[in-house]
């Protein structure tokens, strides 16, 4: 045998091996690229959440028909770089009106979170006891807080029962009714009226690299406290009608209590408004919901987008699961119509309501 073929045998057996070694390294950093990518990605949304493979449902509790699809059909497009669809990953902005639309609204839960405290303020002050307000809210005139001005009204109520607090202790106060309070006929803590299909939705707009607000006519200071958990949704991305601070320095501290002066409402035009000055961008999803047409200026100020937008409107029209009730002047419906919205029948698209205890 010649002497050169043993170092020739073990040359080839190192060459092989570092050629199998460089492969296994290029393998690898190829199985690692897409999940650094998915990484990045959900950096985009406000709640990292990895996408669902195609095979699972992400509407479970949503019907099959044409409103769900429509959903999936946008955010599918959404996410595909240079589709005709795709909205990039900054403009991926969208926000949910909260009353009616996240949550029930039938009775509106802020005011209930104040009645109590407003009798006792009437009882306590003749003048608070002859506001228009105040005597609407003791006969259970509901409707009162349902027109254009329903909204102004309910702060007016919610900043006279919570002036004098600091923001700490009225956020105690909120946590602690939302602990015991219970929906009046629905007989289930507050946390079981918000929509599962809504919470669905919520999620999966996350999970493809939306942001996700609340644009809202309630008061911020009463939704902040409960956001996160009720829906994934920080504190600092809820946008609501809020009040006034009374701020003093006392002995070299400054001193905030809130105000019985109400300051914005976020309704109607509002609404508007106060995304502008919260977010600084046009939304390219909004949800709202039929009842005084609060939430028309919102989602029509979406199709502004100069990306591929969806405007989804809540239909109350299930008595029996939830509860059935209409704009007297059909305003919303018919933006819906003109607008080419999609209109979520609750009795049709949705297999569960509420969430689950």
């Amino acid at each position: 045998m010649n002497r050169s073929e043993p170092r020739r045998d073990a040359v080839a057996r190192l060459l092989l091996a570092c050629v199998l070694l460089s492969s296994a390294v290029a393998c690898r950093q190829q199985a690692d690229a897409p999940l650094a990518a998915q990484a990045v990605a959900t950096q985009a949304g406000d709640a990292p959440a990895q996408a669902e493979p195609a095979s699972v449902d992400p509407l479970p509790s949503w019907r099959d028909g044409a409103n769900k699809q429509a959903i999936i059909d946008y955010v599918s497009a959404a996410v595909v770089d240079g589709g005709p669809g795709h909205v990039p990953p900054e403009a991926r902005f969208a926000i949910f009106d909260n009353d009616g639309t996240l949550w029930a609204e039938q009775p509106i839960v802020q005011l209930e979170f104040v009645g109590a405290r407003v009798a006792e303020a009437a009882k306590r002050d003749p003048d608070v006891a002859s506001d228009p307000a105040v005597k609407a809210l003791a006969a259970k005139n509901l409707a009162f807080f349902q027109g254009k001005d329903g909204e102004k009204h309910a702060m007016a109520l919610l900043a006279l029962v919570s002036s004098g607090m600091s923001p700490d202790t009225y956020a105690s106060e909120v946590d602690a009714f939302f602990a015991s309070a219970r929906h009046p006929t629905l007989d289930v803590p507050y946390r079981q009226t918000t929509y599962k299909p809504m919470i669905e939705l919520l999620q999966y707009l996350r999970a493809n690299g939306f942001q996700t607000w609340i644009g809202s006519g309630g008061g911020i200071d009463f939704m902040r406290p409960i956001s996160s958990e009720f829906y994934g949704i920080p504190p600092e991305q809820v946008i609501g009608s809020s009040g006034s601070y009374d701020v003093e320095l006392v002995d070299g501290k400054v001193e905030v209590l809130k105000s019985v002066r109400t300051g914005v409402v976020n309704d109607h035009e509002g609404k508007v408004a106060g995304l502008l000055a919260h977010a600084g961008k046009v939304p390219v999803f909004v949800a709202g919901n039929v009842r005084s047409g609060g939430d028309v200026p919102q989602l029509m100020y979406s199709q502004a987008s100069p990306h591929p937008s969806f405007q989804l409107l809540v239909n109350h029209d299930d008595a029996e699961r939830e509860f059935a009730y209409q704009e007297d002047d059909g305003a919303s419906l018919a933006a819906a119509e003109a607008g080419g919205w999609h209109v979520v029948s609750i009795r049709d698209d949705w297999e569960q309501v509420f969430t689950d205890p």
